[in-house]
């Protein structure tokens, strides 16, 4: 006699299934916030991007070193006068209208370049992320018309990355803090763990608000690199030549933007790649948010290196292409980072096992040489 009810194929009711999957849904809902609020993500990520926009803005005001009067001092073009109407209608404010002597501005370019090295360095990071943000939007505000644009993604990160945990590894800070750990370790194992575990339940506030800040910058971050693909792409689909294949022909051609002339000529000749560079760029843009939860984000991110390090080279906009580069990396795993940092310290003792086994005269130190007696 059948039933009125259906059963599933594999001999379950759909009500059963159904309420199944309503009671895994909490559960991972919960595994999720229990992840976001006790466990910072991505801290070796983080580290890169910290080490990457120090050391991008670093080299940024060193270059820029010989024209800083002209483009950040009180000999640029762009008077405090003009950038104080200018901050009226933005909001924007920087320290380097607040006088317009030389020595004032000297000084503030020396600590711009000081807190650039140390925040890269992560040293202090929690106050050099904040110094390096107010660093970024100072320099950023005084001249907004005077640079080529690529230091508008610099500011978006330094701002976000002073909400993260970005001194965690590959640092001063945590070096220093590894130290502290085996001094503190030492002295426990002969004070007891009374004052370790009070530590533990003062500690457990900030630890979880420290974890909150950190995975919600990163989020904001990847957020903010998919949104630029992504518009990037969709506004390139908008116009005739790129749909046509001819934008990089004309890009090429762009006095403004040929560095290498002849580079840039050689480069134009071959039409059929210019073509499948431009849609390439277009499809690997608009593609880019999907790919990120897949093994194709691999090969994405392959390729939009190459075009970065080609934008770099043929147009000559280094800092732009830094930049994306550097905000690339957030889409790859710890895991990665990790074994990267194996290889590097496994080919580093090789090396060093290499240099001690000849000594200064070219001759094996490990394995002596044979003595007169030993030959007879």
């Amino acid at each position: 006699m059948e039933t009125e009810q259906t059963r599933s194929p594999h001999g379950r009711l759909p009500e059963a299934t159904d309420a199944g999957v309503l009671r895994r849904v909490p559960d991972r809902i919960g595994s999720l916030l229990t992840v976001l609020t006790e466990r910072p993500l991505s801290l070796y990520a983080a580290a890169v991007l910290r080490i990457g926009y120090g050391l991008l803005y670093l080299a940024f005001l060193l270059r820029e070193f010989p024209h800083r009067n002209e483009i950040w001092g009180p000999g640029s073009p762009w008077t405090p006068e003009l950038a104080g109407q200018l901050f009226d209608q933005t909001g924007w404010a920087s320290i380097l209208t607040l006088s317009d002597s030389r020595p004032y501005f000297e000084a503030c370019y020396v600590a711009a370049l000081i807190t650039s090295a140390l925040f890269m360095l992560g040293w202090r990071t929690r106050v050099m992320s904040v110094l390096f943000a107010v660093v970024v939007a100072s320099f950023h505000a005084r001249a907004i018309f005077m640079t080529d644009g690529g230091d508008n993604l610099i500011l978006l990160m330094a701002m976000y990355l002073a909400f993260t945990a970005c001194g965690r590894r590959w640092s001063l800070d945590a070096r220093r803090a590894r130290l502290r750990a085996s001094a503190e370790t030492t002295k426990s194992s002969a004070a007891g763990l009374d004052a370790g575990e009070l530590r533990h339940q003062l500690g457990a506030s900030r630890r979880t608000l420290t974890a909150v800040l950190h995975n919600c910058g990163m989020f904001v971050i990847a957020a903010q690199v998919c949104f630029l693909y992504g518009s990037a792409g969709l506004y390139k689909v908008q116009g005739g030549s790129w749909g046509n294949g001819t934008a990089l022909h004309y890009v090429l051609n762009l006095d403004l933007f040929r560095p290498w002339p002849e580079l840039s000529l050689l480069a134009d000749e071959h039409d059929v790649l210019i073509a499948i560079a431009c849609y390439l760029t277009v499809l690997l843009q608009v593609a880019f948010p999907f790919v990120l939860f897949g093994r194709l984000k691999y090969p994405v991110l392959t390729m939009l290196l190459g075009m970065h390090l080609g934008i770099a080279v043929l147009m000559g906009l280094p800092l732009f292409s830094g930049a994306m580069i550097v905000a690339d990396a957030v889409f790859l795993p710890d895991g990665f980072y990790r074994s990267l940092g194996q290889l590097f310290r496994r080919v580093g003792r090789s090396t060093h096992v290499r240099e001690a086994a000849v000594s200064p005269r070219g001759e094996s130190v490990l394995v002596p040489p044979q003595s007169a007696s030993s030959s007879h």
